[in-house]
């Protein structure tokens, strides 16, 4: 099985269009790029998880085919207003060869998703609904939705628990996508192969505004979860402050709440800017604190593959 991380960044793509700040200009001078996270699961089935208004050049540059199924975990931009590139795989075969392709997501996402793009129903793509705790149907992989709280706006929000059987036995795999908080945590969260967890910032915010999870608070999940081989972070934003910055009081900026801090000191772990500094720092903090791990910092076109 391979897991492809086509995008791993949050909704306005890192580093941001215009903005000056620490993190956008050290990403701009190494030419580092986040755009909104997707990725594709290649088992006995090709999996597209989410997909962002950056699809089509997603696609390309990783030599993406046409998907099996999708997934789409709720109801905000970022996530499905890349359907209407997937066209290109429709206008490309005879007509009279192409079937739909299944996208599966709960009631209220749906709603958000018909509004937009009822016109793709039953000719490009085909409704299928995801019920929180019941597995998905005519899947080859067992794949359970979980309902997350990722606010208001989002209440058709839900994570996805993937699992595939492979030469040696099953692989799971727990992806969280956006989310605050999960209310009733299902058993089959724990002890995934691997998890994928959003890190929209290092340090929770004083206001949760945007309703996200930060690395400071998805430390509890990965400790309570236990992931056997990897946790994979995503999502990643620009939404720290960084300790000098004259752009802190911008609005995405969000003023910590109590910024995570060496053992025993008042010293805080230094806030990153780049993917290189995010693997150093979240590897600090690993050590320091004692979280399994490894705990990786994902990149745009990274591949990770389990065997």
């Amino acid at each position: 099985m391979e897991i492809l991380m086509l995008g791993t960044g949050s909704a306005w793509c890192v580093p941001e269009h215009s903005c000056n700040c620490a993190i956008c200009t050290m990403m701009t001078d190494r030419r580092e790029e986040r755009t909104r996270t997707s990725f594709l699961v290649k088992s006995m089935e090709s999996i597209l998880v989410d997909c962002g208004p950056d699809l089509r050049a997603q696609m390309i540059a990783h030599g993406v085919k046409r998907p099996d199924l999708i997934l789409i975990t709720h109801e905000h931009g970022d996530h499905f207003l890349g359907l209407d590139d997937l066209l290109a795989f429709r206008r490309s075969v005879p007509e009279h060869s192409w079937t739909p392709i299944p996208v599966y997501a709960t009631e209220q996402t749906w709603k958000s998703i018909e509004i937009r793009f009822g016109y793709l129903l039953n000719s490009l793509i085909e409704r299928r609904l995801a019920f929180p705790g019941l597995p998905l149907e005519r899947t080859t992989a067992r794949i359970t939705p979980f309902k997350t709280f990722h606010g208001e706006s989002a209440n058709g929000s839900v994570g996805y628990v993937l699992e595939t059987q492979e030469a040696d036995g099953w692989i799971k795999i727990v992806y969280t996508s956006d989310f605050m908080t999960i209310e009733d945590e299902p058993g089959i969260l724990s002890e995934p192969d691997v998890l994928i967890i959003q890190s929209h910032w290092l340090n929770e915010p004083h206001e949760n505004r945007p309703s996200h999870m930060s690395f400071q608070n998805a430390i509890e999940y990965i400790r309570r979860w236990k992931p056997r081989k990897a946790t994979y972070l995503v999502h990643i934003s620009d939404g720290d402050q960084v300790p000098g910055d004259s752009c802190n009081n911008f609005l995405k900026k969000l003023t910590p709440l109590s910024p995570l801090s060496e053992p025993n000191s008042s010293i805080p772990y230094p806030v990153p800017r780049c993917a290189s500094e995010w693997q150093d720092v979240v590897d600090r903090i690993c050590r320091d604190y004692g979280i399994p791990g490894p705990v990786v910092v994902t990149r745009d076109g990274m591949k990770i593959t389990l065997d």
